[in-house]
């Protein structure tokens, strides 16, 4: 039989984003699920904060070279890769001067707000991580995604994904943390979209942007939902409650792995009783 394909999206995976208990999490997580026999495959952002010498990022030329459009510009997708040595894992990153060449993450250094264009980095991030798993030829069959930056994920796997083979079988989790979420994104989301041809109705959450309606895009379009984070905001719990989203309770460090895997082959049994 072969392996279970578990593709990570993440804002961040320590070591590369250290000093957050989140990039943490998702690096135990990652390598308790390649232990556990699943293959694996983990992206994230490559936000100009990383030391790519000290890490030995380098660029990938056979994923890199093509151009996505995100607000109706073209933006280059350049990937690189790194390992984690101690774990033997690899992490791809996306890439892009615009989008994250500058030495912050979310907030602008000098002013310390928001960065305004967060959305569209979003945007770039998802289409650029989908594009690229494609490249690869290599078909999950369960797309995690971790953080709010991943949140137009299952959106698009659900809409402009939705027919393609490397996805259309795949089962979608999303798990929220304690990050961001009363910052404001900007409210012309759903024009970006259109420009995807997603039509408003399916993300008409996120018509008033903000970090905390992504989120919800996120677990509105996810087959599951994980709280990552204790004393997770509670509207966002509420929402999945509503949707009736199998939902994984927050784990310590102890429990994590164990409870997820567990809570993986749940999602994946449920989903394929409901397709019969």
């Amino acid at each position: 039989m072969d392996k279970t394909k578990v593709l990570f999206i993440t804002q961040a995976i320590d070591p590369f984003m250290e000093g957050r208990s989140f990039a943490e999490l998702v690096k135990t997580l990652a390598h308790g699920t390649q232990e556990s026999g699943k293959e694996i495959r983990v992206f994230m952002p490559r936000f100009g904060v990383i030391n790519e010498r000290r890490h030995q990022l380098h660029e990938v030329i056979r994923l890199s070279g093509m151009n996505l459009i995100i607000n109706d510009s073209d933006h280059p997708l350049i990937i690189k890769v790194a390992s984690i040595p101690q774990a033997r894992m690899q992490v791809y990153f996306i890439d892009n001067d615009e989008f994250f060449k500058r030495k912050e993450i979310f907030h602008d250094r000098e002013t310390e707000e928001f960065c305004s264009d967060n959305a569209d980095r979003a945007l770039f991030f998802s289409r650029g991580v989908l594009e690229t798993v494609k490249k690869l030829g290599w078909t999950p069959d369960l797309i995690h995604c971790n953080g709010w930056m991943t949140g137009f994920t299952p959106l698009y796997l659900k809409t402009m994904y939705a027919d393609d083979p490397h996805f259309n079988e795949a089962k979608i989790m999303y798990t929220s943390y304690n990050e961001n979420e009363n910052e404001k994104l900007d409210n012309k989301i759903l024009d970006r979209l259109a420009f995807d041809n997603i039509d408003e109705s399916k993300a008409s959450v996120v018509q008033e942007g903000s970090v905390l309606n992504l989120n919800k895009l996120a677990i509105e379009h996810a087959d599951a939902f994980g709280i990552g984070a204790e004393g997770l905001n509670s509207e966002i719990v509420d929402y999945a409650n509503k949707l009736e989203k199998p939902t994984l309770a927050y784990q310590t460090e102890e429990t994590l792995v164990e409870k997820h895997q567990e809570f993986y082959t749940e999602v994946l049994e449920l989903n394929e009783v409901m397709a019969d």
